[in-house]
């Protein structure tokens, strides 16, 4: 009968135990609530941090609790940054298949220190490929959003 075994895990009791011990400290230590708290802040510091690149470098700053995202000009620009984070020890992640918008998804405990360290990073980094940029930008229009391809539109994306 295949139906007596439909699950590798389900139901191990090592795996429920590691389960129950991992919601324990959920709730114990507010993970969720703190996730609410340092992101409402890491989120206004990215607004702040961007709000000089403004659209010709970067386009939005959005997120709920600790999952953030960046939102570009265009794909090169965000994969310029992500390669600058990247430098800075900074770990992001595009968003399906490009780099437009680059998520930023830091563990539940990340402190406030490391949440201006990422601030700082992204500040450095826009303001070298800005400065890099400076006489291209000067003498073009202001970049054009490339049109969105539906497909291209993740559920992260449209939420975030």
């Amino acid at each position: 009968n295949p139906f007596l075994h439909t699950t590798t895990f389900g139901g191990n009791p090592l795996a429920c135990a590691a389960a129950i011990a991992t919601i324990n400290v959920i709730l114990e230590e507010r993970l969720c609530e703190r996730a609410r708290t340092v992101g409402d802040i890491f989120l206004a510091k990215l607004k702040s941090t961007i709000k000089p690149y403004t659209p010709q470098l970067t386009l939005d700053a959005r997120g709920k609790g600790l999952m953030l995202a960046l939102e570009f000009a265009d794909t090169d620009i965000g994969f310029r940054v992500s390669k600058g984070l990247f430098r800075e020890k900074v770990l992001v992640a595009g968003t399906l298949v490009n780099a437009k918008t680059i998520r930023i998804e830091p563990p539940l405990t990340i402190t406030l220190e490391q949440v201006d360290n990422v601030i700082n990073a992204l500040g450095k980094v826009l303001k070298e490929i800005a400065s890099e940029l400076k006489p291209q930008l000067i003498n073009e229009p202001i970049l054009k959003p490339a049109p969105i391809n539906i497909l291209q539109q993740t559920v992260l994306s449209r939420q975030l």
